[in-house]
């Protein structure tokens, strides 16, 4: 072949690749995710994604006593790409503070968004840093306006107050723990136990690790704890839900004022999966009860 050949040749092959990649590209129409994420991004020709974010250099995080800049982990991102079956898929993680992240999962999970992993990447951070991971499928324009409402909530809340806040601004609780437990056992369903004015329930569930089955006390249990008055209580707990069930439980929970702190697994290798997600309420102990209970239902 003659060097003019060759050089046709190569020319029409790196068009032909271009104009493959530019499709792949299209399909996401890469400026109207950035419009309606309110995000800039960049297009990865080799994976075929378009990934969106902004660093969180609005507030000055110390680890340690040392100054975190943004580069060393503090970049909320989403990365849309298109599956082999033509839908389109996001994937992403947004750094949050405290105070800002059950409004913006609750933001997540009305706009159709998953939320998968809710944790922290530090220790001794100042202010604490979360980590909060989104997935999602479907059409690109309703994908990118879901995360652009996840993203308005984050800068929405900075904007109202710049320093996160240090606590949650609930009424302080009584010296002396009494919390009632018969109410609760009505409410709940079940036995609880008590201790020193302290009422906790526990719901046993079960997976197993190779062939062996393991329940609630080898761990694989939801369970509520209460502390204070019957007027005015904390909950805090564990539910281990199924893959197919932590969307709904999170909803659920959200939907009833009640803040979920962390999510992540406490195994590997069992099956069906678990998915612990750690939350707190704050109110009347039966209405946390109430709360639970309802939450449960998602759980069967």
């Amino acid at each position: 072949m003659r060097i003019r050949e060759i050089f046709v040749l190569a020319l029409v092959l790196g068009l032909a690749l271009t104009s493959v990649v530019k499709a792949e590209e299209s399909k996401l129409d890469t400026v109207f995710i950035e419009k309606l994420t309110g995000a800039k991004g960049a297009w990865n020709k080799d994976q075929t994604v378009f990934k969106v974010g902004f660093p969180r250099k609005e507030v000055k995080v110390t680890v340690d006593g040392s100054p975190l800049p943004p580069f060393m982990g503090l970049g909320t991102w989403s990365a849309f790409t298109t599956t082999k079956e033509g839908m389109i898929m996001v994937m992403g993680d947004n750094v949050l503070f405290q105070d800002e992240v059950n409004s913006v999962m609750s933001v997540a999970l009305e706009n159709g968004l998953d939320v998968t992993a809710l944790h922290n990447h530090f220790f001794f951070d100042e202010p604490k840093v979360y980590f909060m991971h989104i997935s999602g499928m479907g059409k690109a324009e309703t994908l990118a306006k879901a995360v652009g409402k996840v993203y308005a909530k984050v800068h929405e809340i900075r904007a109202a107050k710049p320093e996160p806040a240090m606590n949650f601004g609930y009424k302080a609780l009584p010296e002396k723990s009494s919390i009632t437990p018969e109410p609760l056992e009505k409410i709940l369903g079940v036995k609880v136990t008590a201790q020193d004015g302290m009422a906790k329930a526990v719901f046993g569930r079960k997976t197993k690790m190779s062939e062996d089955e393991m329940g609630a006390d080898m761990g694989v249990n939801t369970w509520a704890a209460f502390l204070g008055s019957d007027d005015n209580a904390i909950v805090d707990g564990d539910f281990a839900t199924h893959e197919d069930e932590l969307q709904s439980v999170l909803k659920s929970l959200r939907k009833s004022g009640i803040n979920i702190v962390a999510i992540h697994q406490h195994m590997t290798g069992e099956s069906p999966r678990i998915i612990f997600l750690h939350y707190w309420g704050h109110g009347k102990a039966a209405k946390l009860a109430q709360a639970v209970k309802e939450a449960l239902k998602q759980t069967p």
